[in-house]
């Protein structure tokens, strides 16, 4: 399985402290079916461990999935800054994840030399 992040999660990822190595754990766990919530359309909230505390008070991303296949992290959010997301932005995830998992390994591999992915985990 390929995994990802956006150049917008990369940045919010950086200032939560959440690295490379998070990522790739939690990206197995999804991927064994370990994950708080599927929220339709290839989206998923996902539970991260905050550095030196559980994932509990931790950092909730959200994630497009298709198993085996492709991981994207695509948004990271406190659980102590917001409960959840709303409704509108779940309707704009779903529309991205739609595109971002239907793209083709070309396609990808073009938008990490453009600097929108980084693929972690290789």
């Amino acid at each position: 399985m390929r995994i990802f992040k956006t150049k917008r999660f990369t940045k919010l990822a950086d200032k939560a402290g959440i690295t490379d190595a998070d990522l790739t754990t939690a990206a197995g766990e999804v991927n064994r079916g370990e994950y708080e919530a599927d929220l339709g359309g290839g989206v998923f909230k996902k539970r991260v461990a905050r550095s030196g505390a559980g994932k509990a008070g931790g950092y909730r991303v959200i994630l497009f999935f298709r198993k085996d296949e492709r991981l994207i992290f695509s948004y990271v959010f406190a659980k102590s800054n917001r409960a959840n997301i709303e409704e509108d932005e779940l309707r704009e995830f779903k529309a991205i994840a739609k595109g971002d998992l239907e793209y083709t390994e070309d396609q990808m591999n073009s938008f990490i030399k453009k600097g929108l992915y980084k693929e972690i985990g290789v």
